[in-house]
């Protein structure tokens, strides 16, 4: 059971996504050297909720929509802007202006690799690891509805239920793999359903709902921590904007998203506090004035961040000699 300052807690985190975000797409229209765009709108509550399940032990693999997960385990906004802005201060130190690859091991973080669902296999990997360390520790990750129709989603969920592996994988169904429709995809209502092909656990949950994204995703790290095997989870939600920054997502009915907007996973969340009574509106405008500010000092740092310096190049590259 979540206590009030839990939840303003996850009120913080997805309003700091939120705000990363816009920023994110306004910097990047404004021409302000951004990389590769990927908008987080309407995934909020998913990255947070799931993150926040999670022990600071455990392992993580996002998606480049999953950007509270990266925020919530201690990659700074700072951080990240660097890297967008391809600065030496970067998560990649310059070497990609992008949300791809941002790993950071140390803070558990399994860098995404952009191809679905590769990040899948390399998460199960580790889950196998703590296995054989006798680690009670749990490795997540995150894909998409495009992704759970290749060959590799159902090759490593059967050797996840094989190995009856502390692993659990989030499948983000926003309805659309970059421009096709979930229906000309697939022919199963829900996503959730393919694991019991598998033998595991498989739910459905609201994805715009953080509290519901959070109690299935505690759930099932608790089961994966304690022997009892991988869990599919497939939260649907909306794709607010289009794949990527360039993407107008023409292909999608206007009537879609207007009902999808009405069920923003920010704005309802916080008029949910209000009529719990969890909070009221000077304390949530409060951490609204301190995201904004948090937002605005981490563009200003990241941007008087130095370039790489071209010296260093092939520093961090590997290759077999």
């Amino acid at each position: 059971m979540l206590t009030n300052e839990q939840r303003l807690t996850l009120y913080y985190w997805m309003l700091l996504t939120r705000s990363f975000d816009e920023t994110m797409v306004a910097m990047w229209k404004q021409g302000r050297g951004l990389g590769g765009t990927f908008s987080q709108r309407g995934h909020e509550a998913i990255s947070v909720g799931a993150a926040y399940a999670l022990e600071p032990g455990d392992v993580i693999a996002p998606m480049h929509r999953d950007l509270g997960a990266y925020l919530l385990r201690g990659m700074t906004a700072e951080r990240i802007f660097g890297n967008l802005l391809g600065r030496s201060g970067g998560v990649s130190a310059g070497r990609d202006a992008n949300l791809h690859g941002m790993g950071d091991l140390g803070l558990q973080i399994i860098g995404f690799i952009s191809h679905l669902p590769h990040s899948m296999a390399v998460s199960l990997g580790a889950a196998m690891s703590f296995v054989y360390r006798s680690e009670a520790r749990v490795a997540l990750t995150f894909t998409g509805d495009g992704a759970s129709s290749a060959g590799l989603f159902h090759e490593t969920l059967n050797m996840a239920a094989v190995w009856n592996a502390p692993w659990v994988v989030i499948v983000e169904n926003n309805l659309y793999a970059y421009s096709t429709p979930l229906e000309q995809q697939m022919k199963v209502p829900a996503i959730a359903e393919r694991a019991a092909s598998y033998g595991m656990a498989g739910v459905s949950v609201d994805g715009n709902e953080v509290e519901a994204v959070y109690a299935v995703t505690s759930a099932a790290v608790e089961r994966a921590r304690c022997g009892g095997g991988p869990t599919l989870i497939e939260a649907r939600t909306m794709r607010m904007l289009g794949h990527a920054i360039h993407d107008g997502a023409e292909y999608v009915p206007r009537s879609l998203l207007e009902s999808w907007e009405k069920r923003d996973p920010v704005m309802t969340y916080r008029a949910r506090l209000l009529e719990a009574g969890v909070s009221d509106e000077a304390v949530l405008s409060e951490i609204a004035e301190r995201v904004a500010a948090e937002v605005a000092e981490a563009v200003a740092r990241a941007e008087a961040d130095l370039l790489p310096d071209p010296a260093t190049v092939e520093a961090g590259v590997y290759a077999e000699g």
